[in-house]
């Protein structure tokens, strides 16, 4: 036994009255009057008394008080305060506990404002929270390495490769995020998953569209619900999914015979932040009035009043056996408007994507509305019957 120190004994513990009872080498016993007693190391540091608190007895017993004051002593030698030490360890110790959910969700709040739709739309978010958050969520980040990340992303890496890219992706960011939060993690870890994943077997199929000849046949079988008016727009439009779901009585001037989509509801115009204009043929302001009778605060409501889901429309499509989706009525416009010989320019802006390079671009202001009008009142013809499918290019004062 070293001199001076372990005065005390498990057994002499039991029966020591009230008071302050010393072991040795700062460690005290404190019995109280009311029967209760704990540890406390007692130290000087920096010219300054100080009294650390080790815990009660008989939950901490003598010989693991008198490890925890070792090692106390051991720091002070150092110059290091015991006291902060165990808070600067437990301050780590609760940052490294972050469950993943808790920081993929904080992540996810952090990038919504560069999102389009602010995110609304759950397309961001969604991979993680149906593939990776069922097996992880509940699981500190910090204690997560490749081996978790694999085996959370296997079961879909080659059967829904699209997604468990994403999903990777996402993963990525949130562990960038994580360490940024001061977390101690393993920002590889999820290419390290990857390596070990191999590469993906599953090619992206195209998405199936409606030849354009078909398309008139399928309009006129459409009737008025909120799903048929969607779809109804979608087509005479050419626009995507999202703007016709998040679509409001505002965005709409039927006098004008337009409409204005936010520019954060516009996918693929990367460099341009400009709302987009939409002209709309009779047809389609017909829809958007037959529309607007449903009232609310979106042209297209769903359960509550809120936008239809991602799914409604191709859901009416797959119920009616049809192979074709929603999307690719864009590919049919596209491919009516090379075969009728309509101005590149024209057809391409009318879908929504950017022409040209910046330089160009800085030259080229216009968004071709007029022209534009004139192509989709000739689609919108088409779509409604009032031509026939098999109708030649028209004539260049059209275009």
């Amino acid at each position: 036994m070293t001199r001076g120190l372990h005065k005390l004994t498990a057994v002499t513990l039991k029966a020591l009255p009230a008071g302050k009872h010393e072991d040795g080498g700062g460690l005290r016993f404190v019995r109280r009057t009311d029967g209760s007693a704990a540890w406390i190391y007692r130290f000087s540091l920096h010219g300054r008394r100080r009294e650390m608190g080790l815990g009660p007895w008989p939950d901490v017993s003598l010989k693991a008080a008198r490890d925890m004051a070792a090692a106390a002593r051991q720091l002070t030698k150092r110059g290091i305060d015991p006291i902060g030490q165990r808070e600067k360890e437990r301050r780590d110790a609760e940052r490294n506990l972050h469950l993943l959910e808790d920081v993929a969700r904080d992540c996810f709040a952090a990038r919504q404002a560069e999102l389009k739709g602010e995110g609304k739309a759950g397309r961001w978010f969604s991979p993680i929270e149906l593939h990776i958050l069922p097996k992880l969520g509940k699981v500190p980040l910090s204690e997560l390495d490749q081996i978790a990340f694999r085996d959370a992303l296997s079961p879909i890496w080659h059967e829904k490769a699209e997604t468990a890219r994403k999903a990777a992706n996402r993963l990525n960011i949130v562990l960038k995020h994580g360490a940024a939060l001061g977390l101690d993690v393993d920002v590889q870890a999820v290419e390290k998953a990857r390596a070990l994943l191999g590469k993906q077997r599953h090619e992206p199929k195209k998405i199936d569209a409606m030849a354009w000849q078909d398309v008139p046949t399928f309009y006129g079988s459409l009737g008025n619900g909120v799903t048929a008016l969607a779809l109804r727009l979608l087509i005479l439009t050419g626009v995507r999914s999202a703007p016709i779901r998040f679509a409001t009585p505002e965005q709409f001037d039927l006098d004008a015979r337009t409409w204005t989509i936010p520019a954060a509801h516009m996918k693929g115009r990367k460099g341009s932040t400009a709302d987009f204009r939409v002209p709309l043929s009779d047809e389609a302001v017909n829809v958007v009035q037959e529309a607007m009778r449903h009232g609310g605060d979106v042209l297209f409501p769903g359960v509550r009043g809120k936008p239809i889901s991602d799914m409604t429309m191709s859901k009416h499509m797959k119920d009616r056996g049809m192979t074709a989706r929603p999307h690719g009525f864009r590919s049919s416009l596209r491919t009516w408007a090379e075969d009728t010989g309509q101005p590149f320019e024209v057809a391409e802006t009318a879908l929504g994507h950017v022409i040209g390079n910046q330089v160009e671009r800085a030259y080229q202001r216009s968004d071709l509305l007029e022209k534009r009008a004139v192509m989709m009142a000739s689609w919108a013809d088409l779509v409604t019957g009032r031509t026939a499918a098999s109708l030649v290019k028209l004539s260049e004062a059209r275009s």
